[in-house]
């Protein structure tokens, strides 16, 4: 019967085969959590769905009493109060391995494009043009002659190791946990100094707990390579931009990608806006069809655990990953 099924609140938008899936087997509101429809069907709600920008805390929960599960389509669940969560019975489900290889071919892509710059032709050149379109254009380095690090050693960091040792780089990690040799993908586990010190990318894959709020500080900033490309695809908050801004005004020879921000979306004050040398994408690392539906399917623990079962991939906050 109809009035069996889970009531589940969706506060984002998922992906077509997941949401049509829960509507089969639950009744489902579609609604942020600041409209009437939220509050009128949140009094009944079993399930919560969110995504990035669902903020979930002691308020939000006060107005769920009945809520069982909150279901992040992602893997981050740096919006969601744990604690807060705990205390009311409420289980917390992510999708651990969703968007891995989106995020990882993603930063593939942004290191061929900052190492390995293209041109391609419109029209038909003579041989002078054509000699000079292909001296103007020519990498100073082959990947193979450079060190990666990579900071935050999960999922992500791992796989990103494997790939880029794979390709020719030195690949140099660090994690804020112990981590096993075999977790390496091919790469050297050396001190937080060693890494920043060394290398000529870095690539920051750490998770979104309150300790790695401005990790990449100013101090920190100065330990890098004047010529240093960094590559954010984590958390906006890891790598402050006013500090940023300065240490690129400082090294000309720099490069920053940043596909995360601080807040999101970027704000008219940014002081990366307009730098020659800060490249800043509108959060696209995990957007494949592909990843986002795979995040999309948390709709499956969530219907597990609103219906009293065991769901596969429950968030314990005391083993969260790196990414």
């Amino acid at each position: 019967m109809e009035s069996e099924k889970p009531l589940i609140l969706v506060t984002e938008k998922l992906a077509d085969a997941p949401l049509a899936w829960l509507k089969r087997v639950a009744r489902v509101t579609e609604a942020a959590p600041d409209t009437e429809a939220f509050l009128a069907a949140a009094s009944g709600a079993l399930g919560l769905v969110v995504r990035t920008y669902t903020t979930v805390d002691d308020a939000l929960l006060a107005r769920l009493p009945a809520l069982r599960v909150v279901g992040r389509a992602g893997v981050g669940v740096d919006n969601i109060d744990l604690g807060a969560c705990a205390r009311r019975g409420v289980m917390v489900v992510n999708t651990p391995d969703a968007n891995t290889q989106a995020v990882v071919e993603y930063v593939l892509c942004l290191l061929c494009d900052a190492l390995r710059p293209r041109v391609f032709l419109d029209r038909a050149l003579d041989p002078q043009a054509w000699n000079a379109a292909r001296s103007e254009i020519a990498a100073q380095r082959q990947m193979s002659e450079l060190t990666l690090g990579i900071l935050g050693v999960g999922r992500i960091g791992t796989r990103l190791a494997q790939v880029a040792a794979a390709i020719g780089f030195h690949v140099l990690l660090h994690d804020l946990r112990d981590i096993d040799a075999s977790q390496c993908g091919g790469g050297e586990i050396v001190p937080l100094s060693r890494l920043l010190a060394e290398s000529h990318v870095i690539s920051i894959h750490v998770d979104g707990r309150p300790s790695n709020r401005n990790f990449l500080n100013a101090d920190r900033l100065t330990q890098l390579r004047p010529d240093v490309l960094l590559i954010n695809t984590s958390r906006g908050m890891v790598l402050p931009a006013s500090d940023l801004a300065r240490f690129l005004g400082a090294n000309p020879l720099a490069r920053a990608i940043l596909d995360v921000h601080d807040p999101e979306p970027i704000a008219a004050n940014c002081p990366l806006l307009g730098l020659r040398a800060a490249f800043l994408a509108p959060h696209l690392a995990s957007r494949s069809e592909t990843a986002m539906e795979n995040m999309s399917w948390v709709v499956r623990d969530v219907v597990t655990v609103a219906r009293g079962g065991t769901p596969k991939h429950p968030v314990d906050a005391t083993t969260l990953s790196h990414d």
